[in-house]
Order: C-alpha cells, then sequence, then structure tokens
C-alpha cells in the first residue's frame, strides 16, 4: 500500500517544496541542506499506484509489472529509490510507469524499515518569498542544525556494509522468481534516484565478494587474492545522485545514463565530472545531461507549479528510458 504521508513529507520533499530558509542573518539563499536527497514533494497527478509489496529474504519490495505479462515477455528492471522508500506513493508511481513500457519493476526496501526522516524547516509556499526577522532567521537556523544532525544519523544507518547485502539478497530471490524476465534481458537492468543512484553504480562494479557481502567498508584495502563478484546488472540509469564519489563512477563497469542538476551541491560538478572523464578514458559506454533550472530530485515522479520544470521531468525519464531499451 502507498503512503501519502510518506509521498509528501519524507526530507526529499526540501528540494521541491518552497525551500528552506538559511539561518544565516540576511542570506535568502534557499538552503538544500543535507536532508535533500531525493523528490517526493506532491502525489503525481492523483493516480493510484498499481503494483504490490511482498517479501524477498525478509526484505520488503514494491513489484509492478506489465499488463500482459507473463503472456508476453518482459526484461527485469531494479528500481533504487531516494530516502523516502517504497512506501512513498510518487516512488511507486515511478516504478508503475516503468512497468507499462515492459519491464517487470523490483524495488527493494534499502533501509529495512527506516527510510529518512521527516523535514521540519521548510518554508511554505507563500512564505517562500518574504524575508524572515532576524529572530525566526536563528530559530530556522537551529532547526535546520537539528534536522542535519537526525539525517547524518540516518545516514550512518544505511552505509554500503549495511545496503549491498540487503540488495544482493533481493537480487538473488529475483534471479529465481523471474528467471524469464532476466534471461529475456540478458541481465538485470537498474535505475537509481538520489541515494539509490550510488547504489546502482556499485551494483555495476565488480565488487570483492566481502564489500559486496557488507563485510568491509569499500573505501578501505582489500586483502591480497580477494575474490571479486562482479558487475550484478548489465545496464545502469542514474538521476540526481547523493553520496557518490568519482570512485564510485570510475569503477563502474557497465553502460551508464548520468541525469544531473546544474550546480546541485550534492552531486558536485567536480566530482561528476572527474567521473565522467575516468568513464571516459576507460571508454565506457555512457552517456549524461545537465538539467538547469530544476531543484535537485525534479526527476522523481511528482507535481510542480512550474511547467518547466515538468517538462524537464519528462525529458528526464525519457531519456532514461531511451538509454535502457537501447541495452
Amino acid at each position: 500500500m502507498a503512503d501519502e504521508e510518506v509521498a509528501t513529507k519524507a526530507p526529499e520533499s526540501d528540494a521541491t517544496e518552497a525551500q528552506s530558509v538559511s539561518g544565516i542573518a540576511g542570506d535568502t539563499k534557499p538552503d538544500q541542506g543535507a536532508a535533500s536527497m531525493g523528490a517526493d514533494d506532491s502525489i503525481a497527478g492523483g493516480e493510484t499506484p498499481t503494483g504490490e509489496i511482498t517479501k524477498f529474504h525478509d526484505i520488503e519490495v514494491y513489484i509492478t509489472k506489465p499488463a500482459d505479462y507473463p503472456h508476453s515477455p518482459c526484461k527485469l528492471l531494479l528500481l533504487l529509490t531516494g530516502g523516502t522508500g517504497i512506501h512513498s506513493t510518487n516512488n511507486q508511481l515511478q516504478a508503475d510507469k516503468y512497468a507499462t513500457e515492459g519491464f517487470l519493476v523490483v524495488m527493494p526496501d534499502q533501509f529495512a524499515g527506516d527510510p529518512a526522516p521527516s523535514a521540519t524547516t521548510t518554508a511554505t509556499q507563500g512564505q517562500a518569498d518574504e524575508q524572515p526577522s532576524l529572530i525566526e532567521q536563528v530559530k530556522l537556523g537551529v532547526a535546520g542544525i537539528a534536522k542535519s544532525c537526525t539525517i547524518d544519523m540516518w545516514l550512518a544507518r544505511h552505509t554500503p556494509e549495511k545496503v549491498l547485502p540487503l540488495l544482493n539478497n533481493v537480487i538473488a530471490s529475483v534471479k529465481e522468481e523471474f528467471a524469464d524476465a532476466v534471461a529475456n534481458g540478458g541481465g538485470i537492468y537498474a535505475v537509481g534516484y538520489c541515494f539509490g543512484a550510488k547504489y546502482a553504480l556499485m551494483l555495476g562494479s565488480d565488487l570483492h565478494k566481502d564489500v559486496a557481502a557488507g563485510q568491509r567498508d569499500p573505501a578501505t584495502e582489500a586483502e591480497e587474492g580477494m575474490a571479486k563478484q562482479g558487475p550484478q546488472i548489465k545496464c545502469g540509469a542514474i538521476a540526481h545522485a547523493t553520496g557518490v564519489s568519482k570512485e564510485d563512477m570510475a569503477k563502474c563497469q557497465v553502460p551508464t545514463c548520468v541525469v544531473a542538476v546544474e550546480d546541485d551541491p550534492l552531486f558536485p560538478d567536480h566530482v561528476r565530472n572527474a567521473g565522467l572523464e575516468a568513464m571516459k578514458t576507460k571508454g565506457l559506454d555512457h552517456q549524461f545531461k545537465v538539467y538547469t533550472d530544476v531543484p535537485h530530485g525534479f526527476a522523481v515522479m511528482g507535481s510542480y507549479e512550474d511547467q518547466s520544470i515538468m517538462t524537464k521531468q519528462t525529458e528526464a525519464y525519457d531519456q532514461m528510458l531511451a538509454w535502457l531499451k537501447a541495452h
């Protein structure tokens, strides 16, 4: 069942609701903050999700299928969400949209029932253009710091050591449960939004087995002779990544499409450019586009008053879909 409260109140909404006011006196710059790890502002068009939630290895997954499956062949797509998780209505609708294009979509709960905490400091739409008083700015600053600390604690609970074993368990189940779809596509496709983008890249990398099993931090040195498991996906597409390093991009070994936001502090230009240069240097099939005048998280389904953002949301989806279908 979809959770509309999650869909509209999770921290990813910071990027798409009227944005938080900075706690610094005289500073009117919108504050995306550490909590902006995706976008899930409002229910997309009042639609109702069509998939269902089940469990693989005690891990909740949202599954949505093409209308004519299993009578017609399809391909398997792993959809990795932002911090709002699988109970978000918008994330479920995003999965459903890929299903209408011939993909059997599996969207796992990367957070083991612990989605990102709710945002509390965003200004309302009517307040977005008003300059708060000094006292109000100080109050907002204190609340913003508290929210940032809460998000930092949440991120500390959801590291590669926790998330990768969970995803590998789901993939093992998927390969057995939907072997026909995996075989028809020649492997598993993946899309990753925000938090999920990092893990789409990691699943496309040749990870050491101890890293994949959650037994070692990927940033630490591997023991000599440690075996590797190879990429778990055949192709990936990511949008407005969060927490991605240039090394994450450089290590990816599968065709990858990158959707990015101009001047995005959560996916800085220097990280993106260094990662793309590494992909180019090793001859990896890749594509990228930087979208301007959109918030971090714009590519996740949702409603915006600004029609130009809605148009670019569609463009980003079409770009990612075309990439998947071409591979």
